[in-house]
């Protein structure tokens, strides 16, 4: 199991130092999701929100978010992005799939901007659609995959299902 590395001699955090680290390309990707009424799906997907266009809010908040992520997490550097992307599937009745990638050319990975990005796209959808549904669901949130740095390539599930 590997160290800590948050944590300096005195066990305060720190900023990981990643002057001395490569520089490669860097993605990660994530998944998130909204669960909500029919009705309120139905309403979102078709543009009809009293609050206006609801994913084209999300996704713009998100992106907001996800380049944000150094002021809202304190030991993440910030990162110059060179591509965000967010874009939405509707899987099944009443539920709104999020998917984030994010890419860098830099010394550290983009995961915690993906998962910032996924986090307050389906934060958004909520606020908007509130109204007519207090119920809705947030989550989960999770990586799918990341790329670049020496810890190399995750995938999250393989491609053989048991």
């Amino acid at each position: 199991m590997s160290e800590f590395t948050h944590f300096n001699k005195q066990g305060r955090a720190n900023m990981v130092d990643i002057s001395d680290k490569d520089e490669s390309g860097r993605k990660a990707v994530v998944y998130s999701q909204v669960k909500m009424k029919e009705t309120v799906w139905k309403a979102v997907q078709e543009g009809n929100m009293k609050k206006g266009d609801v994913l084209a809010v999300a996704q713009t908040a998100g992106i907001m978010a996800g380049k944000k992520t150094s002021d809202l997490i304190p030991m993440c550097h910030p990162l110059m992005l060179t591509k965000m992307d967010i874009h939405f599937e509707f899987p099944e009745e009443g539920l709104i799939g999020i998917y984030v990638t994010v890419k860098t050319k830099g010394s550290t990975g983009v995961e915690m901007e993906a998962l910032t990005a996924a986090s307050v796209t389906g934060l958004t959808i909520y606020d908007m659609c509130k109204a007519m549904d207090k119920s809705m669901e947030l989550g989960p949130t999770y990586l799918i995959e990341k790329d670049g740095g020496k810890s190399g390539h995750y995938q999250r599930y393989s491609t053989i299902e048991p």
